[in-house]
């Protein structure tokens, strides 16, 4: 089986919330991986800085936001762009599986990685046969 290399359109967010900063919000692209300890989540955040990266929990919700700085923007003149600039937001549900004391976060090359460890009780674990 082969599978071909595509460009992938930038999603905008649509969202029913008004944002307090006038600019376009896009949902970033995520990659979820499933360890016996924890989930992953990888976040493709092009552009944006450590500093700019928030991420909350709040009742179950777990939120990330990227804030891209326009002004590293302003006069350029584009030869040839795929997306358009913008923020970063995306939500997740957090499951009662997840450790909500113990979630971390890095940032390289513009990836966010997310890690959210496992609660002990529901890892797996092998019983001993007597």
């Amino acid at each position: 089986m082969s599978e071909e290399l595509a460009v992938q359109e930038k999603k905008e967010l649509v969202d029913a919330e008004e944002r307090t900063v006038p600019a376009k919000y896009y949902v970033p692209a995520a990659d979820i991986y499933e360890t016996e300890s924890a989930l992953s989540v990888v976040l493709e955040m092009p552009g944006v800085k450590k500093e700019d990266i928030t991420v909350d929990l709040d009742r179950n919700v777990l939120q990330v936001e990227g804030r891209i700085e326009f002004s590293n923007y302003e006069n350029t003149d584009a030869v040839y762009t795929e997306y358009n600039i913008g923020h970063f937001v995306r939500s997740f549900s957090i499951g009662s599986a997840v450790d909500p004391e113990n979630i971390g976060a890095t940032v390289k090359d513009g990836i966010l990685t997310l890690t959210l460890h496992k609660k002990k009780e529901v890892r797996p674990r092998r019983i001993a046969v007597n």
